[in-house]
């Protein structure tokens, strides 16, 4: 290969740094897992940079990118020198051994130092070409992997959130039964209520320890899981911080404008890109095995029968090879090389279609669950003057135990709601973000 050719391969192998992925710092084997502090209350910035350190499945794509560029290098190494070295001895004589054991024997040294260089092969040159663009698909498929983690720790954490808020609800009606409890007992020594009431009241306070009991578990478990999400080993009784996610930019612009921006930033897109270049390069390679390729070679040799007594011998050629009859083997090949091509450019409109519906279901759900908060405010209010009016007349002895039980049910619930609104729309928007391939 000349000078200008050779510099042209290697200004169009892109260097190992640029073929690194974006990936987090800790995405490598060996990054040190850490849990989360049970003094510091977890906030979710704190648990995705956790994720980004610890979880095994960005290790693991880190090392598939890894595998893509040594697959590079192999595919580049036919278009570079080659070189070997060789050292022979041979000792031969007569097939009748004289009685002097050595007559009629010899040994001959040889040491020689050849090399090669291909100068033209079409086939090999666009493999490399798909080699590359095939590494430059896996880092996209990278940091999609990564845009998955931080969707599945955010989710967690929102559910972990959205739990220690139902705790504090079911304690805080628990609290609300246990007091309703001493005041039908004082009214019942007094004699002012019927025993009944202090049944009831006592059923109610059974099912807000039970509830509460529930949501504990819940909490718990919603904790083991974000542990999961954040690749982490440990505790589950830390604190979580009070945080929002807040309103993403553009939330409720047009579809079409949210699905360029998709379609230009989503890896996942990307990645499909870089596989329909590679796919490109396959088919530019099977036909390139058509034409002939030519290599140079060299060899220098040492030869003779002492180590210090050998001549040198030397030779330069050209070969031209050109295997214009293999029974259809490259034909077959092309075609099936063209064939892929064509199943890809199907895919790409179908993934196309897979980023509108998945933005028109993130868009949807945002409005959703911005709708249902408003709404659960309004009766999250309602059932609370509610609860306080049913309070009011039962002390007053108006009012029944049952439509006291009832309004504190219709409270609990409500303010249940709430919470559940509220993460609602705080993960709908996280998923929207990650529709928009925002990290």
């Amino acid at each position: 290969m000349n000078g200008a050719l050779l510099l042209l391969l290697l200004a169009a192998t892109p260097p190992a740094a640029e073929l690194a992925p974006a990936l987090p710092p800790g995405a490598g084997a060996g990054a040190a897992a850490a849990s989360p502090s049970g003094d510091q209350p977890l906030t979710l910035a704190v648990a995705e940079a956790t994720a980004l350190a610890n979880q095994p499945a960005l290790r693991a794509a880190a090392a598939q990118v890894r595998a893509a560029r040594a697959r590079v290098g192999q595919a580049t190494a036919a278009l570079l020198p080659q070189a070997s070295a060789t050292a022979s001895a041979f000792r031969s004589g007569p097939a009748s051994v004289a009685p002097s054991g050595l007559a009629g024997t010899s040994t001959d040294y040889a040491l020689g130092l050849s090399g090669s260089q291909l100068l033209f092969d079409a086939g090999s040159w666009y493999r490399a070409s798909a080699a590359r663009a095939s590494a430059g698909a896996q880092e996209e498929t990278a940091r999609a992997t990564r845009l998955a983690v931080v969707l599945e720790v955010r989710s967690a954490w929102f559910q972990a959130a959205a739990a220690r808020d139902l705790v504090a609800v079911a304690r805080e009606t628990l609290a609300n039964r246990e007091a309703h409890l001493r005041q039908v007992s004082g009214f019942i020594e007094v004699g002012t209520r019927p025993a009944i009431d202090l049944a009831q009241a006592r059923a109610d306070r059974a099912n807000a320890e039970v509830q509460r009991i529930t949501a504990e578990t819940d909490l718990a478990v919603a904790h083991a899981r974000l542990n999961l999400a954040m690749g982490v080993d440990g505790a589950t009784d830390y604190p979580l911080a009070e945080a929002e996610f807040p309103a993403l930019d553009g939330e409720e612009a047009a579809l079409a404008a949210l699905l360029a921006e998709a379609l230009a930033a989503r890896p996942d897109v990307a990645a499909r890109q870089r596989q329909h270049q590679a796919q490109e390069a396959t088919v530019r390679a099977t036909t390139g095995d058509f034409l002939p390729s030519l290599a140079a070679s060299g060899r220098v040799a040492e030869a003779g029968p002492q180590v210090d007594a050998t001549s040198r011998s030397w030779s330069l050629g050209l070969t031209l090879s050109w295997p214009f009859l293999e029974g259809g083997r490259t034909r077959a090949q092309a075609a099936e090389a063209r064939a892929g091509l064509e199943a890809l450019d199907a895919g790409d409109e179908a993934l196309r279609q897979q980023v509108r519906l998945e933005l028109t279901q993130a868009q949807l759900a945002v409005r959703s669950a911005r709708a249902s908060l408003a709404a659960s405010g309004e009766v999250v209010a309602s059932a609370r003057e509610r609860l306080r009016l049913a309070e009011g007349r039962y002390q007053a002895g108006l009012g029944s135990g049952l439509e006291l039980s009832d309004a504190q049910v219709g409270f609990t619930a409500a303010a249940a709601q709430e919470v559940k609104a509220r993460f609602t729309l705080a993960l709908a928007r996280a998923q929207l973000a990650t529709a928009l391939g925002r990290g």
